[in-house]
C-alpha cells in the first residue's frame, strides 16, 4: 500500500490537536498536580507530556490505517476513534479544571471502554491499527490507577 502522506499527517495532526487543546483549556495543570496527594508510582509531570505525544502520533497512524483500508466497517470503528477522542478532550477539564475527581475517574472508564471497543474494531480490520491502541489503553489504564488514587487521597 503507497503511503498518502497528506491524509498520514492530517490523521496524526488530529489527536495531536485535541491533545494540544485541551493542555491549553487545562494550561496551569502542572502546577496543580504537583500541589496534590499522588498514589505511589506517580510519574514526574515531566513525562505526561511525553508519553501523550507519542500515543498521539501512534493514534494518528492507526486511524490512518483503518481509513485507509476498504473494510466496510471502517466508517463504524472511525466513529467510536472520534467519540473516544472527544471523551479524552473533556476529561484533563473535568479533572484539572473542574478538580471533580470522582467524576473525572467515572469519564475515564467510560474513555477506557470506548478505547477498547476502538481498539477491537481497528483490530478487525488491520491487525497492526489495533496493535497501535494498545499502548493508548495501557496508559488509560495506568491513568486510571492514578485518577482513582487521586480521589482517595484528596
Amino acid at each position: 500500500m503507497k503511503i498518502k502522506w497528506k491524509k498520514l499527517l492530517i490523521c496524526i495532526a488530529v489527536p495531536i490537536t485535541v491533545g494540544a487543546l485541551s493542555a491549553l483549556l487545562t494550561r496551569d495543570s502542572m502546577s496543580m498536580f504537583e500541589a496534590i496527594n499522588k498514589p505511589k508510582l506517580s510519574p514526574q509531570g515531566w513525562l505526561f507530556p511525553v508519553v501523550w505525544t507519542i500515543l498521539y502520533v501512534f493514534m494518528g497512524i492507526a486511524s490512518y490505517i483503518v481509513l485507509q483500508s476498504d473494510d466496510p466497517l471502517k466508517r463504524n470503528a472511525l466513529g467510536f476513534y472520534a467519540l473516544q477522542l472527544v471523551f479524552n478532550f473533556f476529561w484533563s477539564i473535568i479533572f484539572f479544571n473542574l478538580e471533580t475527581y470522582l467524576l473525572a475517574f467515572i469519564w475515564l472508564l467510560i474513555l477506557w471502554v470506548l478505547i477498547l471497543v476502538t481498539m477491537l474494531k481497528f483490530y478487525r480490520i488491520s491487525e497492526r491499527a489495533g496493535d497501535l491502541m494498545l499502548p493508548y489503553l495501557l496508559w488509560v489504564t495506568f491513568a486510571a490507577y492514578l485518577n482513582y488514587g487521586i480521589y482517595l487521597l484528596n
